[in-house]
């Protein structure tokens, strides 16, 4: 991983909770950190002159006083800035494609949280060819600092696992990785559907109730995550099978997360655009930062 973190700033408290996010992620990771205004998407509640050089000089002070806070916080971190006019989810996009993540605010969660992520939030969540993670300014931890020790209830990375194959590959790595980084356990979830109480073959068997569907589950989770386990033999790793939507079970399963990893297909046009299901339900109610994971 060569790519810097690319975050998008427009001056709110949101954008703000991001670049922090961003900032202890690089430092982490050993990346540089790329902050990003474009002086034509401002957020309609920062009052500012509609004349074009003033927009374009509140965007250069934005930049600025992220600029300055990060390196307040990370002494040795690379922090470069870069003010531009295209529109901010096109420019997110194309730094995308050669970055290492990609960092967004989200104003808050809850029934809401789709609308509060905003549309340019949600275009480049749909399309950006690398990792992209939402971070809730209401989140305590981001509050907090994020350079300070993981709370000692927020100590799992957990990722939603759908099917064993190289579709999960991209997930996994990204998973291991920053769980690696952040000296965590990760947590490696399975949701069974509850229609497969009547359709699975041994469901409603006497092998059932001693739990012989779930076993078998289990036994094809630990297999998918083997590989991984002998990759990166210093990440705590636990399988998590239970019945339910996998929105649900994701939800209940990042009740200690600090980050919680779901997937999304790539798609080949930027002119259409799709987030599943259980990453819509995922980024309307999980408390902490939500990272969407591109994969075939």
């Amino acid at each position: 991983m060569t790519g810097p973190v690319v975050v998008g700033i427009d001056g709110s408290p949101a954008s703000m909770a991001a670049a922090w996010w961003a900032a202890h992620e690089a430092a982490r990771r050993h990346l540089p950190v790329l902050l990003l205004h474009s002086w034509t998407s401002q957020p309609l509640d920062v009052t500012v002159p509609q004349e074009a050089l003033s927009k374009q000089q509140y965007g250069g002070r934005v930049l600025q006083r992220a600029e300055a806070e990060l390196r307040h916080r990370h002494g040795d971190l690379t922090v470069n800035t870069e003010l531009v006019s295209t529109p901010a989810a096109q420019a997110l996009l194309d730094l995308g494609a050669g970055a290492d993540l990609l960092v967004l605010g989200s104003s808050g969660h809850g029934a809401v949280a789709g609308f509060l992520l905003g549309s340019i939030s949600l275009h480049v969540l749909g399309l950006a060819r690398c990792p992209t993670v939402t971070v809730r300014a209401d989140d305590p931890a981001v509050e907090a600092g994020w350079d300070r020790p993981a709370a000692p209830d927020r100590d799992e990375v957990v990722v939603g696992v759908r099917a064993a194959g190289p579709a999960a590959d991209p997930l996994l790595e990204f998973a291991f990785t920053t769980a690696r980084a952040e000296h965590s356990r990760l947590r490696a979830v399975r949701a069974l559907p509850l229609s497969s109480l009547l359709t699975h073959p041994r469901a409603l068997s006497g092998e059932e109730a001693d739990g012989g569907y779930e076993t078998d589950e289990r036994a094809r989770l630990a297999a998918a995550l083997a590989p991984w386990r002998e990759k990166f033999p210093d990440v705590p790793v636990v399988g998590h099978v239970a019945r339910g939507s996998a929105a649900q079970v994701l939800l209940s399963a990042s009740a200690h997360s600090r980050l919680t990893v779901v997937g999304r297909r790539h798609h080949p046009s930027r002119l259409a655009w799709k987030l599943g299901p259980v990453a819509h339900g995922v980024l309307h109610h999980v408390p902490c930062p939500v990272a969407v994971v591109p994969h075939d």
